[in-house]
């Protein structure tokens, strides 16, 4: 089938041309804002230079870009190796896949992260905790101090207060329970978070840039609650925005569950 008299264009090259502009705009999403998207630029201005040289039959300028573009495109690969694995890791870490394998906290849970959130907020206590799912930041937990106790705002309170050792670092949640204490994130590299946020902020937008994880942070300068999913950051809110934003994310345990449960109790 041809759409066109002097293409030969159908149904194929139309989906194979949607193809291809879906990973282009896909690439685009993933670079933009970074200092990768003027590398990106900058390689299109050669392409465009070396086909304008080669259609007008500049050998010797053609075989010289030829070269720069082969050599290119390693040292792309070195220099964005990094992004590259992040982009790998957002793959195979799909977030609607994500769903089937997400372990729901429970109400107490958020209950005792909020009542201990507002706490430390209001004496300007400086807190970095991570929700993880079972499978998720094994080797920072390895790498943490092992707690494995049931979550609790005292608990919490206690382990980011300033005369305790484990105070520095992040605490990392799974299956209802306090994992590890001061454990470190990978602080990110990405050069529009502002700069009026430090390393507690820079490490939770780190650790969710490439795991699908809900990072919870309070200042330590300004008592600012913050929380940092999918390697963005949304800052200054409010304890009733906080619940709504762990219930939705984080998770609650279902009407149907809890019917349930109380059905049995009675």
């Amino acid at each position: 089938m041809t759409f066109f008299g002097f293409l030969d264009f159908g149904i194929k090259e139309l989906i194979e041309t949607l193809l291809i502009a879906g990973v282009l705009y896909y690439l685009y999403t993933w670079i933009r804002g970074t200092f990768a998207i003027s590398v990106f630029v900058g390689l299109i201005i050669i392409f465009t230079v070396n086909a304008i040289v080669s259609v007008l039959g500049l050998t010797t300028i053609n075989f010289i870009l030829m070269r720069i573009t082969d050599v290119g495109i390693l040292a792309l690969v070195i220099l964005f190796q990094p992004e590259i694995r992040k982009l790998l890791y957002r793959i195979g870490q799909n977030t609607t896949i994500d769903r089937f394998f997400k372990t729901n906290e429970s109400s107490t849970v958020i209950d005792e992260v909020i009542s201990a959130v507002k706490n430390m907020s209001r004496v300007k206590t400086g807190a970095l905790i991570v929700f993880a799912r079972s499978s998720a930041l094994q080797d920072l937990v390895d790498a943490g101090q092992k707690v494995d106790a049931v979550v609790s705002s005292a608990l919490l309170e206690t382990i980011f207060n300033k005369e305790t050792p484990l105070h520095d670092g992040a605490v990392v949640i799974r299956d209802d329970r306090i994992e590890a204490a001061s454990c470190y994130l990978p602080i990110s590299q990405n050069p529009n978070i502002s700069s009026v946020f430090g390393t507690r902020h820079r490490a939770a937008v780190g650790i969710s840039e490439t795991n699908n994880v809900f990072v919870l942070i309070v200042s330590e300068e300004t008592g600012r609650i913050s929380i940092a999913r999918n390697g963005s950051l949304t800052s200054g809110l409010t304890i009733q925005k906080l619940r709504k934003e762990m219930e939705e994310h984080i998770g609650q345990v279902e009407q149907e569950e809890v019917s349930f449960t109380e059905n049995v109790r009675e």
